[in-house]
């Protein structure tokens, strides 16, 4: 580890680390739900899932899983229930804001490497403002293999010119702490 000058960025997880979706996510599945005629569910139930996306969000709504038969469709309408409301109750995790603010004070650049397709990242980004201030943002369907494979995370440290070593990845999944290790971050 050689931080002792100092990160030259941070990169954060999305969905569960920088950015509370859950309330967003849990909505389009409970719309999922009210589709099929059944009553909403807390979205405390599907925090624990809210880094999983579709998968881990229909699990807890719905109990499918990828393998089932109705599992296309229920995640079809999953994503176009989200897709219209990305950003209706979404923001930072407290102290999130501050945090951002600090590092940007230093000179130390962060991004966004997340699971989260390119197409929903984008405009959550830009709705919460984050795009612009932002050094890189990677999403799942920028890489052959997202994580807990490194390459995002390595696609990330490459377009900004750092050294892993020199950077931290933090994140809320095992996912993320594997990539990020394999990666070479702290």
């Amino acid at each position: 580890m050689n931080l002792a000058s100092g990160p030259q960025c941070v990169l954060f997880d999305l969905d569960g680390t920088l950015v509370d979706t859950a309330p967003d996510l849990g909505g389009a599945a409970n719309r999922v739900r009210a589709d099929l005629g059944m009553p909403p569910l807390p979205i405390a139930q599907y925090r624990p899932v809210a880094s999983a996306g579709a998968r881990g969000l229909l699990g807890v709504a719905l109990g499918i899983a990828e393998g089932d038969a109705d599992w296309p469709q229920r995640r079809d309408a999953f994503l176009e229930h989200y897709r219209g409301h990305l950003a209706d109750e979404s923001a930072l995790f407290p102290g999130m804001a501050e945090l951002l603010a600090m590092l940007e004070r230093h000179g130390i650049r962060w991004g966004i490497v997340t699971n989260k397709p390119g197409w929903l990242t984008t405009p959550l980004l830009r709705e919460l403002g984050l795009d612009t201030r932002s050094a890189c943002s990677i999403s799942g369907d920028d890489v052959p293999r997202p994580k807990p494979a490194p390459d995002s995370i390595r696609l990330a440290c490459a377009r900004l010119g750092v050294v892993p070593d020199q950077c931290v990845y933090v994140g809320d999944d095992k996912r993320d702490i594997d990539a990020g290790r394999a990666a070479g971050l702290h």
